[in-house]
């Protein structure tokens, strides 16, 4: 496997969930690592816990995927600080559910800036730096990018635009030297949409499992690219 020690990482949307699940696995790594959320209380309280893991090195931007600039600044204070950067982790996202009747225009243009508009912004800030480093693009999709259900009708729109957008960005960007894969988790157990974590999901998919699996990508020989990944619980609970 390849050394990934003192690889820089990028990801949006760090401060908890998935985003901060896999900053917790680079840093077990000896990685540094750059998280941004939208809050400056938010961002230092998941640094504050982060450095608690006492290996590689972590910061905390405040930052909005959906605000092109603002990202493009993470980045480059990403590479003012370790002069390079090697994978971004396209995380943030937001879901919001129920029926086209009820869903207001508000709630659908904030998952689609959000999920997909945002993905987009952070690649486009991402890629010179990443064609430097021969670095490795992830975004944090969903099973629902593959999978329709009524109350779905933003979230699903969003993530499978997702999925094919970052496929389409693996053909043109292998070219380039950029690694790309999207990763599509089932059920999680995260604070997303108003969940709170708790003793009844351990059947669910623990955000530890999901940095692994960042960490072991990064680890495969590049010759070898898995560009989509559906991880799903192994035994859900019976109804």
């Amino acid at each position: 496997m390849r050394s990934i020690e003192n690889k820089t990482a990028l990801i949006t949307g760090g401060t908890k969930g998935i985003g901060y699940g896999i900053a917790a696995s680079m840093l077990q790594e000896n990685m540094k690592v750059a998280i941004t959320g939208r809050t400056e209380d938010g961002v230092q309280k998941a640094i504050g816990s982060l450095r608690e893991i006492g290996r590689g090195e972590v910061m905390g931007i405040v930052s909005d995927v959906r605000n092109a600039p603002s990202i493009e600044q993470a980045v480059d204070d990403v590479l003012n600080t370790w002069n390079k950067l090697d994978v971004l982790i396209a995380n943030a996202g937001v879901g919001h559910f129920g029926s086209i009747i009820d869903l207001t225009s508000e709630q659908w243009n904030e998952t689609i800036d959000i999920n997909l508009t945002g993905v987009f912004n952070s690649v486009k800030a991402s890629i010179p730096a990443l064609k430097d480093s021969k670095g490795y693009i992830f975004t944090i999709a969903s099973l629902a990018g593959a999978n329709f259900f009524a109350g779905g009708s933003a979230y699903n729109a969003s993530k499978f635009g997702l999925v094919g957008f970052t496929q389409a960005m693996m053909l043109d960007l292998r070219h380039e030297g950029i690694n790309v894969s999207t990763i599509m988790p089932g059920s999680v157990s995260t604070y997303f949409n108003n969940h709170t974590p708790n003793e009844n999901d351990g059947w669910k998919i623990q955000i530890e499992d999901l940095g692994e699996l960042v960490v072991d990508l990064l680890q495969l020989d590049r010759r070898t690219l898995p560009s989509k990944i559906e991880v799903r619980p192994s035994q859900p609970p019976k109804k």
